[in-house]
């Protein structure tokens, strides 16, 4: 990837990469070869849309499972203190007060982030400004809306 610091991961995304890893060298390659090798029994490669899509989704999946090679070489993982230090850090649970709700995120690597799931990174400016942070402490974060002030409810 950039040579110069590791993708930080908790333990549970480092098992998605590898459990993708796995499935795609040892499960869907192997099937996007048969699919090719039966395009080109076909018949002519040059009209043959089968044999096309079958070598674009063979070459999608060594390109997947290449860049995947690739960050499991540079992957830290980090176990995280699960709030059993009273900060929060990567892995941890934030409950957290703002606009009159509670809202729960959960810290994760950047490579693991998916706010559908309410899983933010800790490089992402909430997640920044929640690091270290205690239980009662209030952060603020510059948003597009404006300053929006999260307080700490808990962290599990």
């Amino acid at each position: 990837m950039n040579g110069t610091s590791p993708l930080i991961i908790t333990k549970e995304g480092l098992e998605k990469l590898k459990a993708e890893h796995d499935d795609l060298l040892n499960v869907k390659r192997p099937e996007a070869v048969v699919r090719v090798a039966k395009a080109r029994e076909m018949g002519d490669l040059s009209e043959n849309a089968e044999y096309s899509a079958a070598r674009d989704e063979l070459s999608f999946i060594d390109g997947r499972i290449a860049e995947l090679e690739d960050l499991l070489k540079e992957v830290k993982t980090v176990a995280g203190s699960n709030g059993k230090n009273g900060k929060v850090d990567i892995g941890c649970k934030v409950t957290v007060h703002v606009a009159g709700k509670k809202d729960v995120f959960t810290l994760v690597g950047e490579w693991e982030a998916n706010p559908l799931e309410k899983k933010i990174s800790h490089a992402s400016p909430l997640g920044q400004a929640l690091m270290g942070k205690k239980k009662g402490d209030a952060v603020e974060v510059e948003a597009p809306a404006g300053k929006i002030i999260y307080t700490i409810v808990s962290i599990e």
